[in-house]
Parts: C-alpha cells; structure tokens; sequence
C-alpha cells in the first residue's frame, strides 16, 4: 500500500486505483480570524436589536403619557434619579460579580481536569488546589454580591 500526506494527514491509497479523488478538505475556520456563520450572524442581529429596543424603551419620556387634564409639571422629568441610579449600579455590580466568578471557577475546572487527563499521578494535588482557589474565587463573589445588594437596599 502506498501511503501519502494531504493537509499534514496520513491517507491510505490502494496502489491498483489510479483516479482516486482528493478527499475534502475537514471544515475550519482560519486561526485568528472570526469567520461566523449564518446562524451566529443573525443571533448577533436579533441581540443587537433587543439592545437598541431596550434602550428605546428607557429613553421614552413618562411625561408623554400625562392625562390632558392634569397641569403640566414646572420640574423636568429626568431619566434616572439618584435613588434609581444607586439601585441599578447595585444590581449591574451584583450581576457583573457572579458573572466573573462563574467564569473564573469554570476555567479552574477545566484547566484542573486538563491538567489530570496529562498526569493521572497528580490528580490529589491538582484536586486540593482547584477546590481551595474555587472556594477563594466564591468567597470574594460572595462578598461583592453582598456589597452590591446592601448599595441596592439600603437607603
């Protein structure tokens, strides 16, 4: 059997066939490139869009739903008020918190089973370390999820 290399793979050949065909070549994406596709391109749209109505729908004055009978306000109307303005910085601080300690402790894990796959003999150190920085990473989630909870109740 004669053997040769295409796209850096070994492909057998039987010696007797002469008009065999290339084999396609395996579906992939360029290294440092950000080849999306259809699908990923229109969730991309819709989560643009629902961005933009978001902020649409935040922007809208509440005065322009006033009865005609009421007298108009001599204040003006503002977006968001100080009160408001604290809560909501409590609840994206809150969010942002969990957020980033779900992604620090997800890449633990997978960096540690990683880790046991190519050394099987050190899975009890690798274990003992993943469990206590996990337990770091969720105790200072922990604590800014609090923080911004109290900034979100307390007055």
């Amino acid at each position: 059997m004669a053997r040769e290399r295409w796209d850096n793979r070994a492909v057998r050949r039987d010696s007797d066939v002469e008009n065999e065909t290339r084999p396609p070549a395996p579906a992939r994406r360029p290294v440092g490139q950000l080849g999306l596709t259809n699908m990923e391109k229109r969730f991309a749209k819709l989560g643009l869009g629902l961005i933009v109505a978001g902020f649409a729908v935040l922007l809208c004055n509440p005065s322009s739903a006033r009865a005609a009978d009421e007298p108009p306000k001599t204040e003006h109307p503002t977006f968001v008020t100080s009160e408001g303005a604290k809560k909501l910085g409590g609840a994206i601080g809150a969010g942002l918190a969990i957020i980033g300690g779900a992604a620090g402790i997800g890449r633990i894990g997978g960096s540690a089973v990683e880790s046991m796959a190519r050394q099987p003999e050190a899975s009890g150190n690798i274990s003992t370390a993943m469990i206590i920085t996990a337990a770091m990473i969720e105790g200072a989630t922990l604590f800014a999820v609090v923080v911004g909870l109290l900034a979100v109740l307390l007055k």
